[in-house]
């Protein structure tokens, strides 16, 4: 699990920043941003097999992970309204 957290904690940063991309490029509801974000963390955690000897299923985890820390767990219940670009 520890290996996971760490693999999390480095895909955090690159997954922020692939998020903040498509939100200044694609006009989206904001309410969909941190489901966005879970989506391409577990993208991102599968493609990263060259970086780490970790499972496919710890990779996906630590995507996930990554995903809800990039934009924020209580993010998920709040209520946005508007969209974004």
């Amino acid at each position: 699990m520890q290996d996971v957290l760490i693999f999390a904690t480095v895909l955090a940063p690159i997954l922020t920043a692939l998020v903040q991309l498509v939100k200044k490029t694609v006009k989206l509801p904001t309410n969909v941003i941190p489901a966005l974000s879970f989506v391409i963390g577990i993208g991102l955690g599968a493609v990263a097999y060259p970086f780490t000897d970790l499972d496919l299923v710890l990779r996906l985890w630590a995507g996930g992970f990554a995903g809800l820390a990039a934009t924020g767990l209580f993010e998920l219940g709040a209520k946005r309204e508007g969209t974004t670009k």
